[in-house]
């Protein structure tokens, strides 16, 4: 193998594990905490209260 032909796998190598931790870091950002969580399951019983209120 040529030294071209390394730094060209190197680098593609480097990317792909790039996008990888790319895209974990973007998955975070969607996850809630269980404070956040619980406000969520919070609002949901009162808008099943209210609902059920109006009904």
């Amino acid at each position: 193998m040529t030294f071209t032909t390394i730094i060209i796998i190197v680098i593609a190598v480097g990317s792909v594990i790039a996008g990888i931790l790319l895209i974990k870091q973007s998955a975070r950002k969607f996850e809630l905490s269980d404070e956040q969580q619980n406000k969520v399951e919070t609002r949901k019983a009162e808008q099943v209260k209210k609902d059920k209120a109006q009904e």
